[in-house]
């Protein structure tokens, strides 16, 4: 159903400044809300509204939400590294206010909340399918307030609330709102810009996804059957590889001249995830590849889409957090 008004939270961030966009090519009414501590990337269109302001802030989203059908919850100080920098910070943002807009939400009639969680949540994973059943072992104050949002959301659904958890894998390719500080992303610039890539360790898995799949799974589960998400957890991340793999495959993109250099440092996360239920229950698949968005960062790099890439704050989420002071 087109003409929905939609609430999006981190549309300033490497997805959201790519899903909007494809939301408003399809009709939807959409109020953004972001600190746009990365600028804003997204073009002003009549069915589009912007409200600078902070998640923290719980009587302006108290105000903001009000005749909204949908809310789509990207925002958080992303990633182990991000959420490390801040840890107080972090919390606030990524945890703290969340089961009082949970609570807002649905006594303002919000009919639909979709909230992106972490396949970072299963922790180091030996198995080679791990599905939403899995026990959740998270490593990290990141993931483990994953875990405990997961955990606030499946209070409240109801038949008149209908809420949904996706727990993406790490997003990879090219977006206005660039991130180069997430696994294919660095290999690729470094591979890029200096011929040569470190990688450490090399065995452990990392489940990823193009960015313009996980899109396709937001705007899916905009107008899926409420019976099938309502209260439900979806892995979304389709192609899982090695470090090593993937290095490999950016070297067969960039060219061959790219060297991989080992180092014996070794992050232990590693996670090999199913997406088997997203796929048989929901008949959402993938179309498109890892390898795809390695190609699709070349082009960028090859147009000279990105200004110095190596060292630019604004792709680099502990770079720009620390630059602005966030507080």
């Amino acid at each position: 159903m087109k003409n929905q008004k939609i609430f999006f939270f981190g549309v300033a961030g490497y997805v959201g400044s790519f899903l909007v966009p494809i939301l408003l090519k399809k009709n939807y009414l959409v109020t953004v809300y972001d600190l746009f501590m990365y600028g804003d990337t997204i073009e002003n269109n009549k069915n589009l509204k912007k409200i600078k302001g902070d998640l923290r802030n719980i009587d302006l989203l108290n105000n903001s939400i009000i005749d909204h059908d949908i809310i789509i919850h990207l925002a958080c100080i992303s990633n182990d590294p991000s959420f490390d920098l801040n840890p107080e910070l972090s919390k606030s943002i990524n945890f703290d206010f969340f089961e009082d807009f949970v609570k807002i939400s649905k006594e303002q009639g919000i009919k639909r909340f979709i909230y992106a969680s972490s396949s970072s949540v299963y922790g180091v994973k030996e198995e080679k399918e791990v599905d939403e059943n899995f026990s959740l072992e998270p490593i990290t104050d990141y993931s483990k307030f994953k875990v405990k949002c997961e955990e606030i959301l499946l209070k409240y659904f109801s038949n008149n609330f209908i809420c949904s958890i996706l727990r993406p894998a790490t997003v990879c390719g090219y977006s206005k709102r660039q991130r180069l500080d997430l696994i294919v992303n660095i290999l690729t610039n470094i591979a890029y810009h200096t011929g040569k890539i470190i990688v450490d360790g090399g065995s452990q898995y990392r489940p990823n996804i193009n960015i313009k799949d996980m899109c396709d799974a937001y705007v899916f589960f905009l107008d899926a059957d409420e019976k099938l998400i309502n209260g439900q957890i979806y892995n979304v991340g389709f192609e899982n590889y090695t470090v090593n793999e993937l290095a490999c495959m950016v070297q067969s993109v960039i060219g061959k001249k790219v060297e991989i250099v080992k180092n014996k440092l070794f992050d232990q996360r590693s996670y090999h995830i199913s997406s088997k239920k997203i796929s048989k229950f929901l008949g959402f698949n993938p179309k498109f590849k890892i390898q795809s968005a390695i190609e699709d960062l070349k082009i960028a790099f090859d147009q000279n889409f990105l200004k110095d890439p190596l060292n630019n704050e604004m792709y680099f989420n502990i770079k720009r957090m620390k630059s602005i002071n966030l507080s």
